[in-house]
């Protein structure tokens, strides 16, 4: 990811294919989801956590995650705090905020591109999304 393809990204939790959840999730480290999940999905650490959605993987609903590698489906808004990469085979249907992006050839978004200045003094609790003052 980013120029450096020598780190894999280790997975603490997978969501294997044909496997349906409904309902929020929260996760630390790496996830990634072959199957589908409506709801929101949370990064619990500010940095260091990677989400990957596989070609097969799907999700309808809000995603906040530091790293978010995107090869599948995702229909709902894409919050990347530090990075997100789009897959040839990505189709995102909402806005996608990102500090650093990587789009390959085939992937489709169909919202805007929302470039997050680092550093930028707004806190966002991740469990209320309320900003922290």
């Amino acid at each position: 990811m980013f120029g450096n393809r020598s780190k894999a990204t280790p997975i603490d939790s997978l969501i294997g294919a044909g496997t349906i959840i409904e309902g929020n999730l929260s996760f630390k480290g790496g996830m990634r989801i072959d199957g589908f999940v409506k709801g929101t999905i949370l990064s619990e650490g500010q940095t260091g956590s990677t989400l990957i959605v596989s070609e097969s993987g799907r999700v309808e609903g809000e995603i906040r995650a530091p790293r978010v590698v995107i090869n599948g489906e995702i229909i709902g808004p894409v919050h990347a705090t530090e990075s997100a990469e789009l897959m040839p085979k990505a189709r995102v249907a909402g806005d996608l905020h990102y500090r650093k992006i990587e789009i390959h050839m085939g992937a489709q978004l169909t919202g805007k591109l929302i470039h997050d200045e680092p550093d930028s003094g707004n806190i966002v609790d991740l469990k209320t999304h309320q900003q922290v003052t």
